[in-house]
């Protein structure tokens, strides 16, 4: 995945979604009553989120990372880092931000408890990735495509990641008042290459390892493009493509932040605010209503 985006870059191609994504992030953050003093980003742009934030002045010092080298002075990060294995000391920032670029690593879970130890206490993590449903036309038509010409199917696009599936790794790797949520992005496009040449350019094209390695036959990309436009053109000949972004949010555990009460410690009872009768469990009469006089 590194070498895909790392070639994209090198063409100096641009990125279809990551001014959209950085916006959000942008606005997420901006809404925290809170300067930040010290920023780690993880983008597939280098300074897409933190360029706002710093020009806001939410944000008293950015580091930019890359997971690649890059290959010409379209991209300037601060550092080039592992995602999976990031060289700081625990600690070093109360805000780390992700930009399109964890749907790519073999090891989330790892990584999500590394960003974890990166954080101050009290200090926010919120990145985006790819959602299961992204590219999700593309996926059907390479399917039927390959099943009617080659009898079988092989994985032409990465797997991502569902949306409880997100929720859940944030509160199992111990991330405090986690939060995931998603927006689906329908684009336009003239044709289904200019699909595959924005999936290129943004480095995302099938990194997959059990992917078949046998070239694309010209009968195979030809098939699946008559069935995308079959099932997914518009009435002007565009087709659309739907990108799916999961934006997660948690922040790292300290005694300030709030915490769900002890059960049985409310000094309230419910049924007294909500101005109705209590039965006891099993109680029949708990099942019918009052008669009438």
């Amino acid at each position: 995945m590194r070498r895909r985006r790392a070639r994209a870059a090198g063409r100096g191609a641009g990125h279809a979604l990551i001014g959209t994504v950085a916006r959000d992030i942008a606005e997420r953050v901006g809404e925290v009553n809170r300067r930040f003093a010290r920023m780690l980003e993880v983008s597939a742009v280098p300074g897409a989120v933190a360029g706002p934030l710093l020009a806001a002045q939410k944000v008293g010092e950015a580091v930019t990372a890359l997971a690649f080298a890059p290959a010409g002075p379209a991209l300037a990060p601060s550092v080039v880092i592992d995602e999976e294995a990031p060289a700081f000391a625990p600690g070093s920032f109360d805000l780390i931000a992700g930009a399109l670029t964890l749907h790519g690593l073999n090891d989330l879970p790892g990584a999500l408890g590394q960003f974890l130890g990166l954080l101050k206490p009290d200090g926010l993590f919120v990145a985006a990735l790819f959602g299961g449903a992204t590219l999700s036309e593309l996926r059907q038509a390479f399917a039927a495509a390959e099943a009617e010409i080659a009898g079988g199917v092989s994985p032409r696009v990465m797997p991502f990641a569902e949306l409880g599936v997100a929720g859940r790794l944030m509160q199992q790797v111990g991330f405090a008042l986690p939060v995931a949520d998603r927006d689906r992005l329908t684009v336009r496009y003239d044709s289904v290459l200019a699909l595959i040449g924005d999936i290129r350019a943004m480095g995302e094209a099938n990194a997959l390892a059990e992917r078949t390695r046998k070239p694309m036959s010209r009968a195979l990309l030809g098939r699946m493009i008559e069935t995308y436009r079959e099932r997914f053109a518009d009435a002007d000949g565009r087709v659309r493509a739907t990108f799916e972004i999961i934006t997660v949010t948690g922040w790292r555990p300290h005694e300030s932040q709030q915490r769900p009460l002890r059960p049985g410690s409310a000094r309230m009872r419910l049924a007294d605010a909500l101005g109705t009768r209590e039965f006891p469990a099993g109680d029949p009469a708990g099942s019918r209503p009052p008669r009438r006089k």
